[in-house]
């Protein structure tokens, strides 16, 4: 098999595999009670303050009325925090709990073991490659 066709055969199987790999490491941990998607949006939502619904939506991908739904569950379970902004009350504004912030940091350890994984055994010059790449393949993602 030339290069092409295996770089092909390792996309697909990494496509197909990242949310299961994904979900096995969210479940080893301490934060069982929550998915994946759950994890994303608490990494939308961030260690920086406060964020209104409708710009979490958007990063995350859904409709605020999507998002609430899943934010419901998150507060429950007390991983994040509601409330109004004092500017305007019509604006929801959510912020992580400490228990969200451990689980924010506990997903962005998943995150850097991946980019460790990338850079293993590559000098600087191939990580820039690898990033052209990379960057390339997103581009190509955002205009289909």
């Amino acid at each position: 098999m030339d290069s092409y066709g295996k770089l092909n055969e390792v996309l697909v199987e990494l496509f197909n595999e990242t949310l299961d790999i994904e979900r096995r490491y969210v479940e080893k941990g301490d934060f069982k009670d929550i998915s994946v998607n759950d994890m994303h949006i608490l990494d939308a939502v961030g260690i920086k303050g406060e964020k209104s619904m409708s710009s979490i939506a958007r990063l995350v991908g859904v409709t605020v009325g999507t998002l609430t739904i899943a934010m419901n569950s998150l507060v429950k379970k007390g991983y994040v925090m509601r409330s109004r902004s004092e500017k305007d009350r019509r604006v929801v504004l959510v912020t992580l709990s400490e228990k969200g912030r451990q689980a924010y940091q506990y997903h962005q350890q998943f995150h850097m073991k991946i980019l460790q994984a990338m850079r293993e055994g590559l000098d600087e010059d191939q990580c820039k490659i690898l990033l052209q790449a990379m960057t390339n393949l997103r581009n190509q993602f955002l205009n289909i």
